[in-house]
């Protein structure tokens, strides 16, 4: 349990986001300064923005717990990382000019502009029940593990943890989440570094602890299996192609992660923001992973700490792992200061969340359809800030229901999200790309990849979830090509549709083709990184 001390530390940090929350709302404005700060952030804070987004709860609870106990698990984890720059010269390239040209709040406008209302109002609809869902799942993996390390009751922990955040968030709106998590991310990252430092330490340092993990859970890369049919999910294949689609669909076409984007002042300062992304998030992950190789010798070396693991079903609950090392070896006052660093890793996820939930309700539904007159910037703030307590309060009651699911739910959370990610981007990509396919054609290719990932759910479970994110964008562009009117005359927008005269006249310069060079160079240093590992 914890003592006075880091009680203090956790209150002093839930007191200093809700001065946060109070101080940024005196520089609202209109509906613009709440949902995008002004278009007026700077670039490294919003790229520690989304990165600290990107490192949730579930991201520093399983990631080590499945680098250190999972069969099958280990360093592979990192395949996944070497498609995060390829994907981000795409979205820099393609996705980035043309929302910033269109100067959007919500991305989902933008399939109004280039198809029709439907098209708009479907995948926006789509984006709010699984982000809400999402939402639901985050409030309850980190309340338990609230109440696993204070014992102060799950309720209780629901409260406090979602109270919390919704409040700073409704006050400070984007600038609070962002301001929020710089501070929860140089928290999160000073927390993680320590940790590693104590585990090396203990094991004898870095090298020690190395030698000291099995061969096949150090190796990093797998290129023995495919994962189409051999029941590897985690095959070096299946990890970058199907990656590179999830991440091109994610932080180009989601709007948890775009909208802190559309935030920077110009197309340079958002691909920026891209850039510094893909460039730090692998040292990121690396971090998180190396604790989990720490873990599993702590495991070794101490009998008695998988036993003293909560039990889930009969077993070990070996996502509490960290937490239950934080309570072991962290002296008082810094056990507060690493339970924030993980409070910080859910709040960061969570408070994203909330006001792109709001963003995209006011203006796809609100504004848009007219369910109500907003005749001034002072009533669009206060329907604004109403919509993000909604939505904050919606999670906060789901997270309730949600108990006897969740462990499902966390384990097939990128599932989840698998099944729509190709479908989706299939949808921006014919919009972005083509000037011929239709709304209806668009409809029809995202609900024929919707469906033919959950039937490789249902039917094939030895194949790899992370092609559903290939398989889902290929077959909704055959649907959407094939279903789009012939004949009628019908064309896009030339200012909806993507062309490299309107690239280059957006800013390009030589200078970021040498980025983008980078970046792709940045691939092949991470992948001799994990080739340094080994191989499976």
């Amino acid at each position: 349990m914890l003592a006075t001390l880091d009680w203090w530390v956790i209150g002093t940090y839930l007191f200093l986001l809700l001065a946060l929350g109070v101080v940024l709302s005196r520089r609202q404005l209109s509906g613009a300064d709440y949902f995008l700060a002004g278009r007026s952030e700077r670039p490294f804070n919003i790229a520690l923005s989304v990165l600290a987004t990107q490192c949730s709860t579930n991201s520093i609870l399983g990631a080590p717990a499945f680098v250190a106990f999972a069969a099958g698990g280990g360093l592979v984890w990192l395949q996944h990382e070497l498609a995060v720059p390829l994907a981000m010269i795409f979205t820099m390239i393609f996705v980035i000019p043309m929302f910033q040209r269109l100067q959007l709040v919500s991305v989902y406008k933008y399939l109004e502009r280039r198809f029709d209302l439907k098209t708009r109002l479907l995948l926006s609809g789509v984006f709010q029940v699984l982000r809400l869902l999402a939402a639901a799942v985050t409030i309850y993996g980190v309340s338990a593990m609230i109440d696993l390390i204070t014992g102060i009751g799950f309720l209780a922990s629901v409260l406090i943890f979602g109270a919390f955040t919704v409040l700073y968030d409704v006050l400070g709106g984007i600038r609070a989440v962002i301001w929020s998590d710089v501070l929860q991310m140089a928290i999160l990252v000073s927390v993680l570094g320590y940790l590693l430092w104590l585990l090396t330490s203990d094991a004898g340092g870095l090298t020690a602890m190395l030698g000291s993990v099995g061969g096949d859970r150090l190796a990093a890369l797998d290129f023995g299996h495919h994962g189409l049919g051999d029941g590897h999910d985690f095959a070096f294949w299946p990890m970058l192609i199907g990656g590179f689609f999830l991440y091109v669909s994610y932080y180009g076409c989601d709007q948890s992660q775009v909208q802190r984007q559309l935030c920077a002042k110009s197309q340079k300062d958002g691909q920026t923001i891209l850039l510094l992304n893909g460039v730090l998030r692998f040292p990121l992950v690396l971090l998180y992973c190396l604790i989990g190789v720490g873990i599993a010798v702590y495991a070794d070396t101490h009998s008695d700490f998988v036993t003293l693991l909560p039990d889930t079903d009969g077993q070990p609950n070996y996502n509490m792992a960290l937490p239950l090392l934080f309570l072991i070896e962290l002296p008082n006052g810094l056990k507060g200061i690493a339970i924030v660093g993980v409070l910080a890793a859910a709040m960061s996820s969570l408070d994203s969340v909330i006001n792109s939930l709001s963003a995209v309700t006011m203006e796809d539904f609100i504004k848009r359809c007219g369910w109500a007159s907003i005749g001034s910037d002072r009533v669009e703030i206060m329907w604004s800030k109403a919509l993000t307590a909604v939505w904050g309060v919606l999670a906060i009651v789901l997270a309730f229901w949600v108990d006897d699911i969740a462990s499902t739910v966390l384990v097939a959370v990128n599932k989840l999200g698998s099944l729509i990610n190709g479908p989706l981007l299939a949808v921006f990509v014919m919009g972005l790309l083509t000037q011929s396919v239709t709304g209806w054609g668009a409809r029809m290719g995202f609900a024929a990849g919707f469906v033919s990932n959950l039937l490789l759910w249902l039917g094939a479970p030895e194949v790899s979830w992370l092609w559903w994110n290939v398989s889902g964008f290929l077959i909704a562009v055959v649907i959407g090509v094939l279903s789009s009117q012939r004949g009628t005359g019908w064309v896009a927008a030339s200012d909806t549709v993507w062309t490299p005269a309107f690239f280059v006249g957006q800013g390009f310069e030589r200078t970021w083709a040498l980025r983008y060079i980078m970046l792709a160079g940045a691939t092949c240093g991470f992948l001799l990184v994990l080739a340094v590992f080994g191989l499976r």
